[in-house]
């Protein structure tokens, strides 16, 4: 019996045709060859339609290189595409929309504020989501100072710290502002008053991108540098949601985000939790409360929206130990583990997706092979003869194909 095929759905960075994350794909790779399991990386660009082929790269761990092939579609496709303002994301649209029938692990989730309102939805979820809205005028962050002393104003698609405003009520009165451009570059503070609040507000380059306003938390440590977490939860062997791991992030000095591209270090959860909170059986009762918000939105999420195979969690965690959610993102790295110095979850990390393809694939089989059954014991399908007919897939609705209502626009 021929191995299963697995794709990794890429995007170039650029027209020169290279690509992110290739160390990881690499370790990917492997894993899947010691699982059984034949892997390859393309993008949309790689794709022949009119063939029905794909020039896929190919790595060899032989030989750590490597090369290019002609190969059919594979069975699953993962799809690891972030957003760009390209016209090769606008190719990956159109691969969505015409391959949507495929089998994928995952599918685009929705940007920040649809993610905002349907969690909140859920009243579980309420107490752990920082007070959010929609930027539409320099009104919706006044407004949210009135009662919060912080705001964050965030790109809806945005990745990685790019183009973040932080605004800040001091005791005298003033604001102080300070932010990221979107090269993660850090603009210095500046001080304005109530008054002149608005037209500082107005005057931040947004580049046509949409925006939230959203509460800020005061999570700075005695070091004066901002922290959160970062939780991986991802599909396992069998199909359930774990939480592969959570790790700490600390951002450099006169920095208003954490993330690592951005200059972030990461630490251990204990290690940094313990900086902040001293009392040993809060610290595992706040790790117990972060991890089951972790599944609950991941299983709430998938419900919604279809398809997902892992997300990341950016979570705070105030002086009182209260757990909050920043953000999801869907398609999330894995280095803060390895930087953390967390080997064994860094491979766990890599390992559960090649795993998660494995069992899907086998479900797939056992659903075809049922249909077939089926089909015998009835007489057929009604098809004339030598005709082809699907698969009926129909009892796996929410893992193979997107709702192409929601997918992503960059």
């Amino acid at each position: 019996m021929a191995q299963p095929v697995l794709g990794i759905l890429t995007l170039y960075l650029s027209d020169r045709r290279g690509i992110e994350d290739k160390p990881v794909y690499e370790k990917m790779i492997e894993e899947g060859r010691r699982l059984g399991m034949n892997v390859f990386v393309f993008t949309p660009d790689d794709v022949d339609d009119v063939n029905a082929r794909i020039n896929a790269m190919i790595y060899k761990p032989e030989t750590k290189s490597w090369h290019r092939k002609w190969v059919r579609f594979p069975n699953l496709i993962y799809d690891r595409c972030r957003i760009q303002r390209s016209k090769r994301f606008d190719r990956l649209l159109a691969f969505r929309r015409k391959y949507g029938h495929l089998a994928f692990l995952n599918r685009p989730l929705r940007n920040k504020w649809t993610v905002y309102r349907t969690l909140g939805k859920v009243a579980a979820f309420r107490d752990h989501l920082p007070a959010t809205r929609l930027y539409q005028s320099a009104d919706d962050v006044t407004g949210l100072l009135r009662k919060h002393t912080l705001v964050y104003v965030k790109p809806i698609n945005g990745t990685g710290g790019r183009g973040i405003l932080r605004i800040e009520r001091l005791a005298s009165g003033a604001y102080s502002l300070q932010g990221r451009d979107l090269n993660r570059r850090i603009v210095q503070p500046r001080r304005v008053t109530r008054e002149q609040l608005p037209a500082a507000i107005r005057s931040w380059n947004m580049h046509g991108n949409r925006y939230i306003a959203q509460q800020g938390l005061h999570i700075k440590l005695p070091s004066g540098r901002v922290h959160d977490y970062r939780m991986l939860v991802q599909k396992n062997g069998s199909g359930e949601w774990e939480v592969t791991g959570c790790a700490g992030r600390v951002g450099p000095p006169r920095s208003i985000t954490s993330n690592l591209h951005g200059g972030g270090e990461a630490v251990s959860m204990n290690t940094l939790l313990r900086q902040w909170i001293d009392d040993e059986d809060q610290l595992s009762q706040i790790r117990e409360t972060a991890e089951k918000l972790g599944i609950g939105v991941a299983r709430h999420l998938e419900s919604t929206y279809g398809a997902l195979c892992e997300l990341a969690l950016d979570l705070a965690i105030d002086r009182r130990g209260r757990v909050w959610l920043l953000e999801v993102n869907p398609k999330p790295a894995r280095e803060v583990f390895i930087q953390a110095g967390e080997k064994e979850t860094y491979k766990t990390a890599i390992r559960r997706p090649m795993e998660y393809a494995l069992w899907l694939y086998g479900q797939r089989r056992a659903g075809r092979n049922k249909s077939s059954a089926g089909t015998s014991r009835t007489g057929g399908t009604g098809a004339r003869p030598g005709t082809r007919t699907s698969p009926r897939l129909s009892s796996f609705p929410p893992l193979f194909g997107y709702d192409l209502r929601d997918s992503e626009t960059p």
